[in-house]
C-alpha cells in the first residue's frame, strides 16, 4: 500500500519505519527542515528496546508534497498544526485517497472539514516514542493501538489498512478509545507541570486524588461509552492507576512527549486541542499552569502539581463548606523564596490584582477587579507562595453573612460554622486544603473561626502587618493575620509578610516557659462549663511538658474590652456611613442584618470613640504590666464551641462571642489560638495566647511548645 505521513516525528515516524520496512511504500513529510534533511541523507533510524533498525524512504516538507496525493495519508502532526495539515492536503487528495488521524485529541472535526469525514478514518496510538535527534526516534514501548471508521462501521477499507499498520486491530468504537485516552491524557497534562516521571506522578500518594478526579472529569463528558487500554480501565480508575505505573515503568520513555514539549523543546504543548474542548474546573486549571509554563513564567517542578492537588481539594472539600469565592487560577509569583509553592488563600476583603474586592457582597463580588495587590498580597508572591484561592467572609467582616450568600461551614462538623468573618478562610486550612490563609481580625474574626475550626490563628501586633487595600471595618482595631494549620506555617507566612526569617520555633529556650494563666476569664460564668473543662485539662497537660503556670488576674482586660464597641461603632459608621445614608447612598445592596448592625453604628456620638480611646490610654500600662514575670497569657479562644451558625453582634450569643478576643485588639498585642482538645460532640476548643505588642516571635516559640505538648501522646 502506498502511505504519506504527515509528522514524521514520535508516532507518525515510528509507524512509517514500520510500514516501509513491511515494504509498503512510504513517503514522509515534516515541517522540520533538520529533520527531513536527516531522513533523506541517512535514513530513518528506530531505536530504543522494541528494536533497532534504519529505514531508507523519501522524505519532504509539507511545500514539496506532490501536487496529488493517492493511497492512505497518515497525520500524525501535533494537535494543534492540525489546520495547517488539513490546508496542505486540501485540493491535494485523489478521489480514492483516505485520511487517517493519528494524532492526540478529538481532532476529527478540524480534518473532516477540509478532507470530507467520508474518507476519514482514526486511530488511537498509546505507545511512547521520542525523537531524539534529527532523523532518529526512539521507540520505547508497544502499546494499544487501534484504527477505526467514525461511524462504528466495520468495512473493507479498514481491515486493510489495520492489516498493514504494525500493531493495529481494527474495532468499532474508535471513538470510544479516543475519549479513554483524552482521559488519560489529561492525567499525563498533569503531570507535565512537574519534573517526576509519569509513573511517579501516578504512584506519589499526594496526587492520587488529583488524577482520579481529572479522569473523572473528563470521562464524564464522553458521548460514547470510553474503552480501556494498557491498564487504563474507565470501570476501574483506582486500580487503573497501580496498572499505569507498571505499564510506564516498562517503558524506556519515562517522561510524557507533553514533558518534553515543555522542559526539553521549549515549544507549544498540545494544550488547546486536548485540553481546551473540555468543560470541568480541574482540566482547567491544568490548561493554565501549561501554559503558564509554556510563557516561561513557571518551570516543570512538583511545586506546580502541589498547586494542582489544592485545586482539587478546593474544589472536592472547599466548595461543599461554601468556602470558596474564585479559584485564581496559576497565580503569579517569584520563582524562589521561603514560601515556595505553598498554596495560600486570601479572605476576599483583601485586594488581589485581577479579581474584585468582594467584601461578602454580591455587588461588590461583581464589582470591578482590583488593579494591583495588596502589599500582603504582594509579599505573598514575593516569596514564592501561590494565591490561589479567595475566601468567604461574612459580610464586610461586620458580623452576619449576606442573605444571598451561604455561610462558611466547619469542616469538623458541617452542620455548624466555621466562624467569623474569616470563615471561610478557616475552613479552608481545617480541611487541609491549603496550609494557610490570609484573614482579618477586628474583634477575634481570625482567632474565633481558628478556634471553632480546630486550627492556629494568628493575630499579629497592630500594624504590623500592612492593612493597606483591605476595606476595612475599624481601622483602629483591624488586624491582618494569618490561619494556618501549624504553628510553623503561622509563622513562616508571618515572616514572608513582614520581612525577616521566621523565628527559630523549636530553639530550646534558657529557662522554661513560663505562662500567666487568666483565672477570671476560665471563671467567668459566661464561659461553656465543658470548655473550662478542656482548657484546664490542656494547662494540666502544659505542665507535665515542663512548661511552667502562673495564676493571672486579667480584669483589666475586661475592661479594655468594654472600650471596643464605641471604637469600632463610630469607625464603622465613618467607614460605612455615606453608603447607607450619603447622598448616593444604596441601602439595599447591604445584606439586612448587616444593614440593621450599621445603622445602630449612626446613633453613636464621635465622642464616645474618643472618650474610649482615652480610657484605653489609661488602662495600657497595667495590660502591659500582666506580662510581667512572664512570657505569654493564656486562657480560653471562645466562649462556646462552634455554634450551627454565627450569632449576629448584637443578639446575646453574639455579644459574648468575642469576649476573651476583643481585648486584644483593642490592646494591639499579637495573640494566637492553637486548638486544645474536642468536645463530647467533636468540636474544636481553642487555646488562646498573647504576647507584649512587638514580641511576636516570642509568641510563636510560645505557641510552638505548647503546640508540640498539647499534641504529645
Amino acid at each position: 500500500m502506498r502511505f504519506t505521513v504527515l509528522g514524521a516525528g514520535a508516532i507518525g515516524g515510528t509507524v512509517g519505519s514500520h510500514l516501509s520496512r513491511s515494504g509498503h511504500d512510504v513517503l514522509f513529510c515534516d515541517a522540520d527542515p533538520e529533520h527531513v534533511a536527516a531522513v533523506q541523507s541517512h535514513g530513518l533510524r528506530i531505536t530504543g528496546p522494541v528494536g533497532e533498525f534504519t529505514v531508507r524512504a523519501p522524505a519532504v516538507l509539507p511545500s514539496d508534497l506532490p501536487e496529488l496525493i493517492d493511497g492512505v495519508v497518515l497525520v500524525a502532526v501535533k494537535g494543534h498544526h492540525t489546520a495547517a495539515a488539513a490546508e496542505v492536503l486540501r485540493d491535494r487528495l485523489a478521489s480514492t485517497a483516505l485520511v487517517v488521524s493519528m494524532q492526540n485529541g478529538l481532532t476529527t472535526d478540524l480534518l473532516s472539514e477540509v478532507v470530507g469525514r467520508e474518507r476519514l478514518l482514526a486511530c488511537f496510538v498509546n505507545f511512547g516514542a521520542d525523537v531524539l535527534e534529527p532523523g532518529v526516534v526512539m521507540q520505547g514501548n508497544v502499546g494499544t493501538f487501534r484504527i477505526g471508521e467514525l461511524d462504528g462501521r466495520m468495512t473493507d477499507r479498514l481491515r486493510e489498512i489495520a492489516d498493514a499498520l504494525p500493531y493495529a486491530e481494527p474495532t468499532d468504537n474508535i471513538l470510544g478509545y479516543l475519549w479513554a485516552k483524552e482521559a488519560y491524557g489529561a492525567m499525563l497534562f498533569a503531570g507535565a507541570v512537574s519534573d517526576l516521571s509519569i509513573a511517579d506522578s501516578l504512584e506519589d500518594p499526594r496526587f492520587r486524588p488529583l488524577m482520579l478526579a481529572i479522569a473523572r472529569e473528563v470521562l464524564a463528558q464522553a458521548p460514547v461509552t470510553p474503552m480501556p487500554f494498557d491498564g487504563f480501565d474507565p470501570e476501574d480508575l483506582l486500580g487503573s492507576l497501580t496498572r499505569l505505573v507498571a505499564f510506564n515503568r516498562g517503558s524506556a520513555k519515562s517522561h510524557s512527549g507533553i514533558y518534553r514539549d515543555l522542559a526539553v523543546r521549549n515549544r507549544r504543548t498540545e494544550v488547546e486541542i486536548q485540553l481546551d474542548p473540555l468543560t470541568g474546573p480541574l482540566t482547567g486549571y491544568v490548561a493554565e499552569l501549561i501554559r503558564a509554563i509554556e510563557r516561561g513564567e513557571r518551570v516543570c517542578e512538583v511545586a506546580n502539581l502541589e498547586l494542582l492537588a489544592a485545586y482539587e481539594r478546593l474544589e472536592r472539600l472547599g466548595r461543599p463548606l461554601h468556602a470558596v469565592v474564585a479559584a485564581l487560577p496559576a497565580p503569579q509569583r517569584a520563582k524562589a523564596g521561603p514560601l515556595h509553592g505553598m498554596p495560600v488563600a486570601v479572605k476576599d476583603i483583601i485586594d488581589v490584582a485581577g479579581s474584585p474586592r468582594g467584601n461578602g457582597n454580591p455587588h461588590d463580588m461583581a464589582g470591578p477587579p482590583a488593579g494591583s495587590d495588596a502589599p500582603a498580597v504582594a509579599a505573598l508572591r514575593a516569596a514564592g507562595a501561590d494565591v490561589f484561592a479567595l475566601a468567604s467572609l461574612l459580610e464586610y467582616a461586620a458580623g452576619a453573612p449576606h442573605p444571598d450568600l451561604p455561610e462558611a461551614m466547619n469542616p469538623a462538623r458541617p452542620d455548624r460554622t466555621a466562624g467569623g468573618s474569616s470563615g471561610g478562610s478557616a475552613a479552608l486550612v481545617a480541611a487541609g486544603v491549603c496550609p494557610a490563609a490570609l484573614g482579618t481580625d477586628t474583634g477575634g474574626s481570625i482567632r474565633i473561626p481558628a478556634a471553632y475550626c480546630g486550627i492556629v490563628g494568628l493575630k499579629p501586633t497592630s500594624g504590623l502587618v500592612s492593612a493597606e487595600g483591605v476595606t476595612p471595618l475599624s481601622p483602629t482595631l483591624d488586624h491582618v493575620g494569618v490561619l494556618a494549620a501549624s504553628v510553623a506555617d503561622a509563622a513562616a507566612v508571618l515572616a514572608a509578610l513582614t520581612g525577616p526569617g521566621a523565628p527559630p520555633l523549636e530553639e530550646a529556650p534558657a529557662r522554661p516557659y513560663r505562662l500567666g494563666v487568666l483565672t477570671d476569664q476560665l471563671a467567668d460564668p459566661r464561659l461553656d462549663p465543658e470548655l473550662a473543662a478542656i482548657t484546664r485539662a490542656a494547662l494540666d497537660r502544659l505542665v507535665v511538658a515542663g512548661l511552667v503556670l502562673a495564676d493571672s488576674d486579667g480584669a483589666v482586660l475586661t475592661e479594655l474590652a468594654g472600650c471596643l464597641e464605641d471604637i469600632l461603632l463610630v469607625e464603622a459608621w465613618q467607614v460605612h456611613g455615606r453608603a447607607i445614608s450619603g447622598p448616593d447612598a444604596d441601602p439595599e445592596l447591604f445584606g439586612a442584618t448587616t444593614l440593621r448592625l450599621l445603622r445602630s453604628a449612626a446613633d453613636v456620638e464621635p465622642r464616645r470613640r474618643e472618650a474610649a480611646l482615652a480610657r484605653r490610654a489609661e488602662l495600657l500600662p497595667a495590660a502591659e504590666g500582666l506580662l510581667d514575670g512572664v512570657d505569654v497569657l493564656v486562657g480560653p479562644a471562645t466562649p462556646y464551641a462552634a455554634p450551627e451558625r454565627t450569632p449576629p453582634v448584637d443578639t446575646p450569643e453574639g455579644e459574648i462571642e468575642g469576649i476573651f478576643s476583643g481585648p486584644y485588639n483593642v490592646t494591639g498585642q499579637p495573640a494566637i489560638v492553637v486548638p486544645c482538645g474536642l468536645t463530647a460532640e467533636g468540636l474544636p476548643v481553642g487555646l488562646q495566647l498573647a504576647a507584649r505588642c512587638g514580641d511576636d516571635a516570642g509568641l510563636l516559640r510560645v505557641a510552638a511548645a505548647v503546640e508540640a505538648a498539647l499534641a504529645a501522646p
